[in-house]
C-alpha cells in the first residue's frame, strides 16, 4: 500500500543533527533563459542531429522528423502535469521528490537512486562519444594522433572544474557553447532551403503512408533520447529567480524548442538529398550524412567548424548533466538520505563541490575502466553505459506522470490547475510514455549493437537501481525514522 503526503502545501522539517548540507546554492541566480540553456546543452542537439538522426532516417525512412514531432507532443503533455505540480515542490530533487510526493517515499527514494543512477550513465558514456569525436577531429584537422583516453580525462578535468565554480559561469559557457551548435545547424538548413535542396521541397515525410508503418518503432525510441534531459529545470529551484514561474516557463521553452527544432533540422536534411535519395545516403554512411550536406550546400570549411562544434556539444552536454547530478546529491543530502559531505557549499562558489568531485571521481574510474578494456568509446563505451540511463529516465518521466495524477487525486483542494492538467495530461502521458519504454527495450539491439545477454543486462538494470533505493527507504524508516519522516518534505528555504 502506497503512502501518500495529506497536505498539499510544502511541507517542513529542520533538518536532524549532522545532516542536512553546509551552505546554500546561490539563490536567485539563474533566469528562464539561462535554465533553458541548462537542460537544451544537455540534450546535445548538433551531436543528437549529426550523429544519431542518420540512424533515424535508415530505419525509419523519410517519416523520421515526424518521430521527433510525435516524442515532442508527448513530452509536451508531460510537462503539463509536471508543471502544475511544481508549486507544491519546494527542493531540487525532481523526480524524487514528485515520486514522493505522490507514490510515497520508498518509490521516492527508488526513484532517487535511479535519477542519480540514470544521469552518471548518461554523463559519463558521453565521455566515449567526447574521446571518439575530439581525438577524430584533432587528428583531421590539426594532425595530432592522440587516443581517445586522453581527451575523455581532459574533458573530466574541465567539467570538473567549470562545475566548481558558480551556476552563473557554468550559463554562460553553456549559452555560448549552445548557441553555436545551434547556429551552425540553421546555417546547413537555410542553406539547403535557399538551394531547394536535391530535387525542391517536399512535404512527403508527413504524408501517413510515410508515418503510420511498423518500421517507425526504432526512430521513436532514438527520438526519446534526443530529448533526454529536459525535465532537469526543475533541479535548479533553488538557484532560480521566482521559481514558480521561471521553472515551468524554462520547461515549456526546453521541450518546445527542442521539439519543433529537430523535427525541421530532420525534414531539412531529408531535402538536402531527395526523398529517394536520403535513406541510402544514410545506410552508406550514417557518420558522414550531415558532413556530406554541409560540404555541398555551404562549403568545407563550414564542415570543419561543424566537426569542432560537435565536440563542444558533447562538452556542454557533460557540464549541464555534471550540474544535475550534484544537485541531486545535494537534496537528498539536505533530507538526510546521503551523507551530508555530498551536501557541502563551497563558500566563495556556491557549488556543492563535494559531490562534484564525488561525480568526477566516479567518471574517471569508469572512463578508466573502459580504456583499459581496450572498448571502443563510441560503439561500446557509449552505447553501453547511456543505454540503461535512457531507460531509467523514461522509466522515471512515466513514474512522475503517474505521481501528479495520483498526487492530485489525492489533494483535491489543489484542483485549481483543472482536471486537464491534474489528470488528463498526466495519464495520458504516463501510459505513452510507457509505451515508448517497451519499445525501446524491444529493440535495444538498434542502440547497442549487442547480443540478448548484454541488452537483458542493460534492462534489468532499471529495476534492481529503483528496487535497491526502495529498500534503503524501508531500512531508514526503521532505523531512522525522522529521517525518513523528513524525505520529499524539506523546504530548501529553510536549510
Amino acid at each position: 500500500m502506497t503512502e501518500s503526503h495529506t497536505s498539499i502545501a510544502p511541507q517542513q522539517s529542520p533538518p536532524a543533527t549532522g545532516a542536512g548540507p553546509t551552505g546554500r546554492l546561490q539563490r536567485a541566480t539563474l533566469g528562464v533563459a539561462d535554465i533553458v540553456f541548462f537542460v537544451v546543452a544537455a540534450a546535445a542537439p548538433l551531436t543528437v542531429m549529426a550523429g544519431v538522426a542518420p540512424l533515424a532516417i535508415v530505419f525509419g525512412g523519410i517519416g523520421a522528423p515526424v518521430a521527433y514531432l510525435t516524442v515532442g507532443v508527448v513530452l509536451c503533455l508531460f510537462a503539463v502535469g509536471f508543471t502544475a505540480m511544481t508549486p507544491y515542490i519546494r527542493n531540487a530533487g525532481a523526480f524524487y521528490s514528485y515520486v514522493s510526493r505522490g507514490l510515497g517515499r520508498p518509490a521516492g527514494l527508488g526513484a532517487a537512486l535511479l535519477a542519480v543512477f540514470s544521469y552518471n550513465a548518461l554523463q559519463i558514456g558521453t565521455y566515449g562519444a567526447f574521446g571518439f569525436f575530439a581525438a577524430g577531429t584533432a587528428n583531421d584537422l590539426l594532425g595530432v594522433d592522440l587516443p581517445w583516453p586522453v581527451y575523455a580525462f581532459a574533458a573530466i578535468g574541465v567539467v570538473w572544474f567549470l562545475g566548481f565554480r558558480s551556476i552563473h559561469v557554468g550559463a554562460k559557457i553553456l549559452a555560448a557553447l549552445l548557441i553555436a551548435e545551434t547556429a551552425v545547424l540553421v546555417l546547413l538548413a537555410g542553406a539547403i532551403l535557399v538551394k531547394g535542396g536535391a530535387n525542391g521541397l517536399s512535404l512527403a515525410s508527413f504524408a501517413p503512408s510515410h508515418v503510420f508503418t511498423l518500421q517507425m518503432g526504432a526512430p521513436l525510441g532514438l527520438a526519446v533520447a534526443a530529448f533526454i534531459g529536459f525535465e532537469a529545470t526543475v533541479l535548479y529551484r533553488e538557484e532560480a529567480r521566482d521559481p514558480d514561474r521561471t521553472v515551468p516557463r524554462a520547461t515549456y521553452l526546453a521541450v518546445g524548442f527542442l521539439g519543433l527544432f529537430y523535427t525541421f533540422v530532420v525534414w531539412v536534411i531529408v531535402q538536402a538529398f531527395g526523398d529517394d535519395g536520403v535513406v541510402p545516403a544514410a545506410a552508406r554512411n550514417p557518420a558522414e550524412l550531415f558532413f556530406t550536406a554541409m560540404t555541398s550546400y555551404v562549403g568545407g570549411w563550414a564542415t570543419d567548424l561543424q566537426r569542432v562544434l560537435i565536440v563542444s556539444s558533447l562538452l556542454a552536454s557533460l557540464l549541464a548533466f555534471h550540474n544535475a547530478i550534484t544537485r541531486y546529491g545535494y537534496a537528498l543530502s539536505a533530507e538526510g538520505a546521503a551523507p551530508a559531505l555530498l551536501g557541502r557549499i563551497h563558500p566563495r562558489h556556491g557549488s556543492p563541490w563535494i559531490s562534484g568531485i564525488a561525480q568526477t571521481v566516479l567518471a574517471a574510474v569508469v572512463t578508466a575502466v573502459f580504456a583499459a578494456i581496450g572498448a571502443h568509446p563510441y560503439n561500446e563505451f557509449l552505447l553501453w553505459v547511456n543505454t540503461p540511463g535512457v531507460i531509467g529516465i523514461v522509466t522515471l518521466q512515466t513514474l512522475a506522470a503517474c505521481s501528479v495524477a495520483v498526487f492530485f487525486r489525492r489533494n483535491p483542494g489543489a484542483h485549481t490547475a483543472g482536471r486537464l492538467r491534474t489528470t488528463v495530461a498526466p495519464v495520458t502521458a504516463a501510459l505513452l510514455l510507457a509505451g515508448i519504454a517497451v519499445l525501446i527495450c524491444s529493440r535495444l539491439d538498434l542502440f547497442t549493437g549487442a547480443g540478448p545477454a548484454v541488452n537483458w543486462t542493460l534492462i534489468a538494470l532499471t529495476p534492481v537501481v529503483f528496487a535497491t533505493g526502495a529498500a534503503l527507504a524501508v531500512r531508514i524508516r526503521r532505523s531512522r525514522p525522522d529521517v525518513y519522516a523528513r524525505l520529499a518534505t524539506t523546504d530548501v528555504d529553510s536549510v
